[in-house]
C-alpha cells in the first residue's frame, strides 16, 4: 500500500466493506492515513481486513452491521465516536442486486433491496449526522449506480433503489452544504466486476449477463475507490456531487 497523507487524522467508516467496492474503497482511504471503520454482517471478512490494514500500519476497527437495522448502524457509530471521538466521512457502499424480471413478482427480492439499499443509506446518514453537524463539517458518500440514471430490463426495482439515492443526495447537498458544511456525493460506477452480481436469484440470467460481457472489460473495485479518493480529497469548498464512473466497453 502506498502511503498518503490527504486524509491524516480523519475518520472514516464504510459500510458494505467486507468485499469488493467496500473494501477497495477502506483499502484506499486508509493508504490516505485515514483511520478506517469497517461495517458489514461477514464479520471474519471484516476481521481480516482490519488485519491487514492494520498490517500495513493502519488504524482500523471492524463492526459487524447490518445497515437494514436501524440500531445496528447507531451502535456502529456509537463504537466509532468511543475510539476516535470524531466521525469525518461515512461511506454508504452496502447493497445488494437481486434483479429479476418484475413478471416473476419477487417481491420479497423487492422488498430486501429497498430495506438495504434505501432504508440502509438512510439509517446510515441518520446515526453519522449528529457528529458531522456538531463539528460543522463531514463528508457523506453514497455508492450509487448508473441505474440511479436509467433503469434496464430485469433491474426495475434496483435502478428505483438507485434512483432514490441519487435524489437523497441531491437533496442532503441543499440542506447540509452551504448551512452546515457538510459535503454529500454519490458515486456512480457502471458494471463492476464484484460478488454483487452473485446475489442476481436467477443464475440463467447472471450467466446471460456475463457472456453479454464476453471479452469486454468491466470496472474493477479499486476504480470506484479511486473515484471516492478524488471526491473527499478536494478542496473543502469544492462539493463533488456526482460522479460517473462507467467501463469504457459498456455501449449502453
Amino acid at each position: 500500500m502506498s502511503a498518503g497523507t490527504r486524509l491524516a487524522g480523519q475518520v472514516a467508516v464504510v459500510t458494505g466493506a467486507s468485499a469488493g467496492i467496500g473494501a477497495a474503497v477502506a483499502r484506499a482511504l486508509a493508504a490516505e492515513s485515514a483511520r478506517v471503520a469497517l461495517a458489514a454482517r461477514r464479520e471474519d471478512r471484516l476481521q481480516a481486513l482490519a488485519a491487514e490494514l492494520e498490517g500495513d500500519g493502519a488504524e482500523a476497527l471492524a463492526v459487524r452491521t447490518d445497515v437494514a437495522r436501524r440500531d445496528e448502524v447507531e451502535r456502529l457509530v456509537d463504537a466509532v465516536l468511543e475510539r476516535w471521538g470524531r466521525l469525518d466521512v461515512v461511506v454508504a457502499n452496502a447493497g445488494i442486486m437481486p434483479v429479476s424480471p418484475v413478471t416473476e413478482l419477487r417481491v420479497d427480492d423487492w422488498t430486501r433491496m429497498v430495506d438495504v439499499n434505501v432504508k440502509g443509506v438512510l439509517h446510515t446518514v441518520g446515526a453519522a449526522l449528529p457528529p458531522m453537524l456538531e463539528a460543522g463539517r463531514g463528508h457523506l458518500v453514497t455508492i450509487g449506480s448508473l441505474a440511479g440514471r436509467r433503469p434496464f430490463p430485469g433491474g426495475t426495482v434496483y435502478s428505483a433503489t438507485k434512483f432514490a439515492v441519487r435524489a437523497l443526495v441531491w437533496g442532503l447537498h441543499l440542506e447540509l452544504g452551504a448551512v452546515h458544511g457538510i459535503r454529500v456525493t454519490d458515486v456512480q460506477p457502471g458494471f463492476v466486476a464484484t460478488e454483487l452480481l452473485d446475489t442476481v436469484p436467477d443464475p440463467d440470467l447472471r450467466r446471460a449477463w456475463l457472456e453479454n460481457w464476453g471479452e469486454r472489460r468491466p470496472l474493477q473495485p479499486e476504480d470506484v475507490a479511486r473515484a471516492v479518493i478524488f471526491a473527499v480529497t478536494a478542496p473543502e469548498h469544492v462539493a463533488v456531487n456526482e460522479v460517473l464512473v462507467r467501463p469504457l466497453d459498456q455501449p449502453t
